[in-house]
C-alpha cells in the first residue's frame, strides 16, 4: 500500500461522490427508460433469463445503495461550509439558507421538467432540520439518527403487518396497463412528459415523507459528526478499520440485499425495510474497498478518473436527466421501451463515462461546474471567479470544495488533511 499523501486524500471524496454518481444514475436511469418501474411491474417485452438476471444483480448491489453515500457526504460538507463562514466572518444561518433555497428550487424544476423521481428538494428540506440541529453534541446527534432510522424500520414493518397493499395498490394486470400508458406518455412532448411529472408528485411527496426524509436527515447527522472529527481528512487506506468494515458491511449487507431482491424489490414492504436497515453497512464496504483501491499504488489511476465527475456533481446529476431526458422521451429521439436491463447498464455506463471526460476537461480550464457556481454565488450573494487564472494549476490536482447536492447528487468536498487550508464553499 502507498504512503499517506495529503493531495491524494484530497481526491477521496471526490472520488467517492464520483463513484456514487455512478450508482444514482443506474437506478435512475430504469424509470427515464420506461414506465413500467415506477408502477411496480416488469415490462413484459423483458422478461427473460438475462434480463430477470440483470435487474437482480441490481437489486442486490445498486438499488437503494448510494443515495446513502451522498446523504452522510451531504452532513459532511455541511461542517466545512460552518467553517468557512466562520473563516469569512459570515452569518452561517443565511448562507445555508440561501443554499437550501437554491437547492429547492432547482430541484423543483428538475422535478418538473426532467426527471420526476428528484432528491434535491427532499435534500433542502431535510437540510433546514440539520441547520436546527447543528450545535447538538456529537451524542445527541447520533442518537437522533439511529432514532430516526428506527423510526422508519419500524414503520416500514408495521406497514407490512398490519396494512393491507391489495387495498390500495391496483392489480398487476392494472399496473402493466399503468406501466404500458407511462411509458407512452413518455414517449409524447412537454406538455405529455410534465404531466406525468406532476401525477408522481403525491407519491414522491409520501416517500419523501415516509422514507427518504427520515433516512437522509439521519445521515446529515452520522456526516456531520465525521465532518466534526475530519475522519475522511485521514485516510491513509492502510487502516485496519477499513478491513473490519469490509468484514462486517459485505456479508450483512449483502444478506439485506438479496432478502430484498428476493422478496420482490420495492413490491415488498418487508423486502424494503431488510434493504434500508443493512444498505448503509453495504454503502461503507464499498467506500472502504475504494478507499483502499485508490490508495494503492498499482490502482491509484481511479481515483484520478472518478474525482473530476465528484467534484462537479450537481451538474452532473442534471446532465444525466437531461441525456435521459432527451434519449427516450419523444422531446429527443424516443426510445422509452426499447433497451433491455443490460442494455440500460451500458447506457448509464457510455453516460457516465462521457461524463468522467468532459468533467475531467472542463476542470482544466474552469474552477466549479456550471451549476456549482451559479450556487456558490447564490450561497455567498457575489459572483465567483469561473474561469481557472493561468498561473493557477488547472485539472484534478488540487480539487476545490464543491456544493452539497444528490443522489443522486451531492458534490464533492475538500479535505483537510496534511495540513492543506479548507477553501471556501462555492
Amino acid at each position: 500500500m502507498t504512503t499517506p499523501n495529503p493531495v491524494r486524500r484530497l481526491l477521496d471524496v471526490d472520488a467517492v461522490r464520483g463513484f456514487a454518481l455512478f450508482g444514482i444514475f443506474v437506478v435512475n436511469v430504469t424509470f427515464m427508460a420506461s414506465g413500467y418501474p415506477g408502477n411496480l411491474v416488469t415490462d413484459p417485452d423483458f422478461d427473460s433469463g438475462l434480463d430477470d438476471a440483470v435487474r437482480t444483480l441490481s437489486s442486490v448491489f445498486v438499488d437503494m445503495k448510494f443515495y446513502v453515500l451522498f446523504s452522510f457526504l451531504f452532513g459532511y460538507s455541511f461542517t466545512l461550509q460552518m467553517a468557512a463562514a466562520s473563516r469569512a466572518g459570515a452569518a452561517f444561518p443565511a448562507r445555508m439558507l440561501r443554499r437550501i433555497g437554491g437547492l429547492f428550487v432547482l430541484g423543483a424544476l428538475h422535478a418538473v421538467f426532467l426527471y420526476g423521481g428528484d432528491i434535491l428538494t427532499t435534500y433542502a428540506v431535510a437540510c433546514l432540520a440539520l441547520l436546527l440541529l447543528r450545535n447538538v453534541q456529537d451524542r445527541t446527534a447520533i442518537r437522533i439518527a439511529v432514532g430516526l432510522y428506527a423510526l422508519v424500520l419500524v414503520s416500514l414493518v408495521a406497514s407490512a403487518v398490519f396494512v393491507d397493499r391489495s387495498a390500495f395498490l391496483p392489480s398487476e394486470a392494472e399496473a402493466l396497463a399503468n406501466g404500458e400508458e407511462a411509458t407512452r406518455a413518455l414517449l409524447g412532448g412537454w406538455e405529455s412528459n410534465i404531466g406525468e411529472h406532476f401525477a408522481g408528485l403525491p407519491l414522491l411527496l409520501i416517500q419523501a415523507v415516509a422514507l427518504q426524509g427520515p433516512t437522509a436527515l439521519g445521515l446529515f447527522l452520522l456526516g456531520m459528526v465525521a465532518g466534526r472529527r475530519q475522519w475522511l481528512g485521514r485516510i491513509s487506506g492502510s487502516e485496519p478499520v477499513l478491513r473490519r468494515i469490509q468484514w462486517i458491511g459485505f456479508p450483512v449487507g449483502l444478506l439485506g440485499s438479496i432478502v430484498y431482491a428476493a422478496s420482490g424489490g420495492n413490491g415488498n414492504t418487508l423486502g424494503v425495510a431488510a434493504s434500508v436497515a443493512t444498505a448503509p453497512l453495504l454503502a461503507a464496504a464499498y467506500v472502504a474497498t475504494l478507499l483502499r483501491v485508490m490508495h494503492n499504488a498499482r490502482t491509484a489511476a481511479v481515483r484520478a478518473a472518478l474525482a473530476p465527475a465528484g467534484r462537479m456533481a450537481l451538474t452532473n446529476y442534471l446532465g444525466q436527466s437531461v441525456a435521459g431526458l432527451l434519449t427516450f422521451t419523444g422531446i429527443g429521439i424516443g426510445l422509452a421501451g426499447t433497451f433491455s436491463p443490460l442494455a440500460l447498464f451500458a447506457f448509464a455506463l457510455a453516460v457516465f463515462g462521457a461524463q468522467l471526460v468532459v468533467s475531467a476537461l472542463w476542470l482544466r480550464w474552469f474552477r466549479y461546474g456550471p451549476v456549482e457556481w451559479a450556487l456558490r454565488w447564490l450561497t455567498n450573494a457575489r459572483r465567483p471567479a469561473l474561469v481557472v487564472p493561468p498561473t493557477e494549476p488547472g485539472g484534478t490536482t488540487v480539487p476545490s470544495y464543491v456544493d452539497p447536492v444528490h443522489a443522486a447528487g451531492v458534490p464533492p468536498v475538500e479535505q483537510s488533511g496534511g495540513g492543506l487550508r479548507q477553501p471556501e464553499p462555492r
